[in-house]
């Protein structure tokens, strides 16, 4: 669908909107496309050479933008086309004949002809005083031989075009026809026109040996002091809503299979589209005009709503009872609350007295069985909670602090235009479990609670009891009352500890006529720690189920760091904003977790939420690094973490959206959380990253509420975390609200489902990352292992799924492999595929263990680590 992002994409979404795309191709003109055509996107993910290209059967890739250093040592080495194995796992069955051009993707310089254009024309009527072919042949000449310099084999590419060009396409063909009738007639090149499929088949008759690029084309800077890297954060609000609408675009296409896809009612097509658009290099980037940041958002609303019917549909459907008693009866109407994050859930807001129960419906999405807690406003702390089979299970009240009211009273009134009816005062925190690609039932009821959660107040200025640990299971966050900080970590069931701290700080965005910092382009000014504006308490609240820590950082910091009883992580809360302007600085915000671990300048980010690759701060593997931004140009995009280790242990941070983070000092993470600047950093959006809401015709500065999530293992113990809990931040539990009269529910309403057989589950190092039913009623399957090679000693195997058992209430007629796009066989797509030489390698490249074919009978998947298959699937 559209030239995506290869920084702030997840890449469950680059495979859907690629899928969109090339299934379109393919149903309207018949074409499958060979060629990767990423331009435009500021450095390049492994993800996209791997899987983005040799998995959806291209040839080639090419692209624009790398790094300035690196493009010069590649000219002068003739190595700006590469062969790039982006994958350790997958290795050279994944690898794809990649180029980047020599300098921009604009045509050589005095060759541009667009109506406004001041390149000279060929004149060639002799009778003219500007008659001109030999000079501009000469010229031509000169430029193809200048780029034959710095390529290997006699074949150059020209990309004659650029942004916002061929808007009259008559004054660039008309130019062109004339170049190549003289430049031929002049013999000493051939010019002509082509397409990358004619370049790269070109390139291959060659049989050429190719330099090997491994890993990635991260950060990009185009030139001294202009790295681009501040848009791995831009727009924070923006990227945690994409994130959250691709989760939920994935549970929506499950419960839409489930009921059957309607042809006229709602469907998930909407979302799909808004969700596709959102990929683009200057949408999720958040490097877009705010106005068209606007309708990005406006369509992912749009498209929420039309899934969300589908979603409540479906789940109405599933658990009406096929009894007798229930035929006739109404149909029920599900709620949901998609502004959660700012603490406002209607449905859950309700009066529970006379009778009256909250039913709340959990789906999980992901292919095991999982518990987590929940946590939903209400307006009465004399609440229980029962399971689908009435018994009532532990559960906790936690105030509502003001904090959090603020911000749901303002935004609930700048997106909804209304103030909300009701103030709860409480959140009900519960843990609650579901089967795999299905749902549990609880109640929630007016009852008498039989635990209190304990309050505690701890002020920064006193000197009694100055340490104090929280947490009611064996992970401990200690903190220190006087620092006011947390201090270690323990665990006392991997016996870790590690003295830990976490802070703020901001970075003042440079206003500079050489290059100022903005939406594209970060460009620090020095370095401040957030001051507290007073001495502001710790409040610790303390229960069976969680424990969680209040901290006003300072007037536009808070924080809620929760530690869960049956989890071994902790989950931070942050709510930054609005970020002050009037010392006219922009400023761009980050937090620090900071610990004593030997590092040795090394850290591991992941690529577009798959791969993890290694980072060394002030070093480049390709070329030796010139360092002139030593925060700016060590920047790396996050979508699923980074961690780093040392002997003992590994640290890690996982996050809910894309953001931008780095390791600056040794033993410690950074993560850029939120950037509001006042100077536009000259790459094409002509105006500020300074993001506004307004409320009755009042702007204050965009708040920004997240989460990260810190945990820190045994060496070699930390990938399970990672990979397990990663999947279910990118999908959480799916809640349905509706209220019921009396205890009539579970007599009337089916209470738990699974759409797998009841005893099974996918291994724990499968997602079922697309369920999809197409238009013709077929149904697309894809599976992910998650795990490199080497990556975790029990899981990085080859993993086997069977497809009778996930579909246990479906009698399967024919599985057929296809290209990760789904828009040719998998078969097909391998005979094609071009096998290029790589510089070094002697005969075959290693062989790459994979999956192996489905055996019709059995319908057994197997996939190997890192390998992602793609199935579409014929039900009798």
């Amino acid at each position: 669908m559209v030239m995506h992002d290869e920084a702030a994409p997840h890449y469950v979404d680059m495979i859907d909107q690629t899928t969109l795309g090339h299934r379109f191709i393919k149903q309207e003109f018949n074409v499958t496309p060979r060629i990767g055509w990423q331009i435009d996107p500021f450095g390049h993910s492994a993800v996209q050479a791997y899987l983005l290209s040799a998995e959806v059967g291209f040839d080639s890739l090419f692209f624009a933008r790398i790094d300035y250093q690196d493009r010069a040592k590649r000219k002068g080495e003739k190595s700006l086309e590469v062969v790039w194995r982006g994958s350790k796992s997958l290795g050279s069955s994944t690898q794809i004949f990649a180029g980047a051009f020599p300098e921009h993707y604009d045509p050589p310089n005095n060759f541009n002809y667009e109506v406004n254009d001041d390149s000279p024309i060929v004149q060639d009527n002799m009778e003219l005083f500007d008659y001109n072919v030999p000079e501009r042949v000469n010229e031509f000449v000169a430029a193809a031989l200048s780029q034959a310099n710095v390529t290997r084999t006699n074949h150059v590419m020209w990309t004659m075009g650029t942004d916002f060009k061929y808007q009259y396409a008559h004054t660039w063909f008309r130019q062109m026809d004339k170049f190549i009738h003289y430049v031929n007639q002049d013999g000493r090149v051939n010019a002509l026109y082509s397409t990358p499929s004619i370049y790269t088949d070109a390139k291959y008759a060659t049989n050429e040996a190719w330099p090997l690029k491994t890993d990635d084309y991260f950060p990009y800077a185009d030139r001294i002091d202009a790295y681009w890297t501040g848009y791995f954060t831009s727009r924070p609000g923006l990227k945690g809503y994409v994130r959250t609408m691709s989760g939920y675009y994935l549970a929506a296409r499950q419960l839409e299979f489930f009921k059957g896809r309607s042809k006229v009612g709602p469907n998930t097509d909407y979302l799909a589209d808004a969700l596709a658009i959102a990929q683009h290099h200057d949408a999720v980037s958040g490097t877009s005009k705010q106005h068209v940041a606007n309708d990005y958002a406006k369509r992912l609303s749009i498209g929420y709503e039309e899934a969300a019917k589908v979603v409540e549909a479906s789940l109405a459907s599933i658990t009406r009872s096929s009894s007798k008693t229930n035929r006739g009866s109404p149909v029920t109407k599900f709620q949901q609350c998609l502004l959660l994050n700012i603490s406002y859930c209607p449905p859950s807001e309700v009066d529970l007295s006379n009778g009256k129960k909250l039913v709340v419906v959990v789906y999980n999405p992901l292919g095991w069985k999982r518990e987590d807690v929940i946590r939903i406003p209400v307006i009465d702390e004399n609440v229980i909670v029962k399971d689908s089979g009435g018994k009532e299970i532990e559960s906790q009240i936690l105030p509502l602090k003001n904090a959090s009211l603020s911000i749901r009273n303002y935004y609930s009134m700048a997106y909804l235009g209304k103030f909300p009816s009701v103030t709860p005062k409480y959140w009900l925190a519960f843990s609650a479990s579901a089967p795999p690609l299905g749902f549990n039932t609880y109640f929630i009821s007016k009852g008498k609670r039989p635990v209190v959660a304990a309050f505690s107040e701890y002020r920064s200025e006193e000197k009694q009891n100055d340490v104090f640990e929280v947490g009611p299971g064996n992970l401990k966050l200690v903190y220190s009352a006087n620092k006011g900080k947390l201090i270690r970590y323990t665990n006392s069931r991997t016996k870790v500890k590690e003295n830990v701290g976490q802070s703020y700080s901001f970075y003042v965005g440079a206003f500079n006529k050489n290059q100022s910092s903005g939406a594209y382009i970060f460009r620090p000014n020095g370095t401040f720690s957030t001051k507290s504006d007073g001495q502001a308490p710790f409040a610790v609240y303390r229960g069976p189920v969680l424990d969680e820590i209040h901290q006003r950082i300072n007037s536009w910091i808070y924080q809620i760091t929760r530690v869960y009883k049956g989890k071994e992580h902790a989950e931070v809360e942050f709510i930054v904003g609005p970020i002050p302007t009037k010392d006219g600085n922009g400023k761009e915000v980050v937090t620090q977790i900071t610990s004593h671990m030997k590092t040795n300048k090394t850290f591991y980010t992941d690529s577009s939420g798959r791969d993890f690759i290694e980072r060394i701060r002030d070093y480049r593997k390709d070329w030796n690094l010139q360092v002139n931004q030593p925060v700016a140009g060590n920047y790396y995009p996050i979508n699923l973490g980074m961690y780093i280790k040392d002997d003992s242990n590994e640290l890690s941070i996982l996050v809910d959206r894309s953001v931008g983070g780095s390791s600056i000092k040794e033993g410690q993470l950074e993560l850029m959380l939120h950037r509001r600047l006042l100077h536009d950093d000259a790459r094409g959006v002509g105006e500020a990253l300074n993001e506004t809401v307004c409320v009755q015709k009042k702007c204050s500065g965009l708040t920004v509420v997240g989460k990260y999530y810190l945990r820190i293992d045994p060496l070699g113990k930390a990938a399970k975390w990672r990979r397990s809990f990663g999947q279910e931040i990118y999908s959480p539990f799916l809640l349905a609200f509706t209220e019921q009269e009396g205890d009539g529910w579970t007599n009337s309403h089916v209470s738990t489902f699974s759409a797998m057989e009841p005893s099974y589950a996918l291994p724990d190092n499968v997602a079922m990352i697309t369920l999809q039913e197409l238009d013709n009623g077929k149904v697309l399957l894809r599976l992910a292992h998650l795990y490199e090679i080497g990556e975790d000693k029990d899981l990085s195997v080859m993993a086997r799924v069977h497809l009778k058992k996930v579909f246990a209430n479906k009698k399967i007629k024919k599985v057929t492999e296809m290209s990760l796009s789904a828009n040719q066989g998998r078969s097909e797509m391998e005979k094609k595929r071009l096998v290029w030489k790589v510089e070094g390698e002697s005969g075959k490249a290693p062989k790459v263990v994979r999956g192996g074919p489905v055996d019709p009978t059995t319908l057994v998947v197997e996939l190997a680590p890192m390998e992602i298959r793609t199935f579409v699937i014929d039900f009798y």
